[in-house]
């Protein structure tokens, strides 16, 4: 009898254990379905977390993609929650236009765009660390709202795209800003390019298989023509640049604009147009074409532009301009043969029509180049070269080394 007694006591303890242990599980099944459906019904979230889905559910109504010849797009949401609004001014007005909203809810993201030319860039050390000086300089330096997304646009061939989805995601790991890589196909966009600037490629290119003569380097000439309608605005960065500031204040250049105004650019700061226009300038000597700063015409440097896509569609006279006969007549007059792309282009038009562009600060684009100096033009190259006020970029053009910070 003691013995069976002993063995019900301890049956009973046992039963009792395993029912306060099931009792345990069961509370803490209830409490984790509770959290996840009354969390997503309340969107409990963090701020980043909510901004990565507005973002997510924004995109496919905010860019044309099959349009923009897209080939990969990387993601990337900031990762620390610390809110930095009362650190930045807010844009209005034109600059609003340089990027798109996503009416998702009680925020709205705002899209910012920048594109680069990334060709060739598999062969060459040289622009692979021009590259990672530039994207870590505007990490570095770059700051945006919490709603607001840079997108960086590159324009591709596919063995630099590998090599730029490999490269991007450390040299972007500083970056506190919300951001997105679009890589575009340099061939895809090529074709649609060629009819459009094929008369003037023969008055700006350097020769059959020269860097510039290929059209993709017009790209800027005729962007209006090739992204979506409702692309409004874009900034056009060379990949030898590295950023002493915030990126976000370029984009503001774009409330500056004066009407009639369709691009921002920066002048040239060598005599290369001095040189290019010297026909010219021989046969009208009180010209101010190829003159220096503040009173001449020293043309454009294309390194840091800024392109109003949408003034660009609907001004009469800019489009006028990119028409063969015109260019030609322009070419003629100026009796101009360049070998710098789109750069002679703009300049040799912003000759006769300074109307159409906004002249940024060359703080904006401190060129470094002092290639001239050395060839012919030593007596005047300072008039040209002198840059006053703060440098935002530096430009490291004709491969020039860029100081430290």
């Amino acid at each position: 009898m003691g013995i069976l007694r002993v063995l019900v006591n301890t049956m009973g303890r046992v039963s009792t254990f395993r029912f306060y242990q099931f009792v345990l599980l069961l509370a803490a099944a209830l409490a984790v379905v509770a959290f996840y459906y009354f969390g997503s019904e309340r969107h409990d979230f963090s701020s980043t977390t909510k901004r990565i889905k507005q973002t997510q559910a924004s995109q496919n109504a905010n860019r044309n993609d099959a349009d923009l010849s897209l080939d990969t797009r990387l993601l990337h949401t900031e990762g620390g929650e610390e809110e930095k609004e009362g650190d930045v001014e807010e844009g209005e007005g034109r600059a609003r236009r340089a990027v798109s909203g996503a009416d998702s809810g009680p925020e709205v993201s705002q899209y910012y765009h920048a594109l680069m030319m990334f060709t060739k860039v598999d062969k060459s050390r040289s622009l692979q660390e021009k590259f990672r000086v530039a994207m870590l300089s505007m990490a570095k330096y770059g700051l945006f709202l919490d709603e607001e997304v840079l997108v960086l646009h590159f324009v591709s061939d596919e063995a630099s795209r590998e090599l730029g989805e490999r490269m991007l995601p450390e040299l972007l790991l500083d970056a506190t800003f919300q951001h997105e890589v679009v890589f575009h196909d340099v061939g895809v966009l090529t074709q649609k390019l060629f009819p459009i600037v094929e008369a003037m490629q023969k008055h700006f290119s350097a020769g059959s298989g020269a860097y510039y003569s290929d059209a993709i380097f017009f790209l800027s000439v005729a962007m209006h023509h090739i992204m979506p309608t409702d692309l409004q605005c874009i900034v056009q960065l060379d990949l030898d640049l590295k950023y002493r500031s915030n990126i976000r204040e370029l984009f503001l250049e774009f409330d500056r604009f004066p009407p009639g105004a369709v691009i921002g650019i920066a002048r040239e700061m060598q005599p290369v147009y001095r040189h290019t226009f010297w026909q010219y300038r021989k046969e009208n000597p009180q010209s101010r074409v190829g003159e220096p700063p503040p009173d001449g015409l020293p043309g454009f440097n294309s390194g840091v532009m800024l392109l109003d896509l949408g003034a660009m569609r609907t001004s009469a006279l800019y489009n006028q301009l990119l028409e063969p006969r015109n260019v030609t007549l322009l070419a003629d007059q100026y009796h101009f043969r360049g070998h710098l792309g789109d750069q002679d282009f703009f300049t040799m038009i912003g000759m006769e029509h300074p109307g159409l562009f906004h002249e940024l600060a060359c703080g904006w684009n401190r060129q470094l180049c002092t290639w001239w100096r050395e060839h012919g033009y030593g007596d005047v190259f300072q008039l040209y070269y002198h840059c006053d006020g703060p440098v935002y970029i530096f430009h490291g053009n004709c491969n020039t080394p860029i100081p430290d910070d």
